[in-house]
């Protein structure tokens, strides 16, 4: 037993800046209706300062409300009026289902780890350059 004692795990949100124009923001725990504030802060900023490619990795995000879905929603919709791209890295189960059932697994560029994100991105590991590659949409 890890000691967790069945609680959920702690929110944290951090964040990376990768180049002038790339950005990465880690999230942990749940994202829901007293966490999406938080992680609203620094996507919000990001995007707020010029960033036009921007990974949000939910890979250790156990479950996301819709405040969580609505926060993404609207830092797409920001990115995309300043020609940038979003893309989400998770392969949670709980998570993936939710992006189903509100049909926005086709909304969202959707990879299954953070390097594939990026690689989506256009942000490669030897040159992150901030460019997407404009599709806006996740190999299946």
């Amino acid at each position: 037993m890890s000691g967790d004692f069945g609680l959920p795990p702690s929110f944290e949100v951090s964040e990376e800046p990768l180049s002038e124009h790339a950005h990465l923001i880690k999230v942990r725990g749940e994202l829901d209706l007293a966490t999406a504030s938080e992680f609203s802060r620094p996507l919000f900023a990001a995007i707020d300062n010029g960033k036009t490619a921007v990974v949000v990795d939910l890979c250790d995000v156990v479950f996301i409300g819709s405040n969580g879905l609505a926060t993404l929603l609207n830092g797409l919709r920001r990115l995309t009026r300043k020609g940038g791209h979003l893309a989400i890295a998770t392969a949670n189960p709980t998570v993936l289902r939710m992006f189903e059932i509100t049909r926005t697994d086709t909304t969202f560029a959707i990879f299954p780890t953070r390097e594939l994100a990026l690689v989506g991105l256009g942000i490669g590991a030897e040159g992150r350059n901030g460019h997407g590659n404009g599709n806006g949409s996740a190999p299946r």
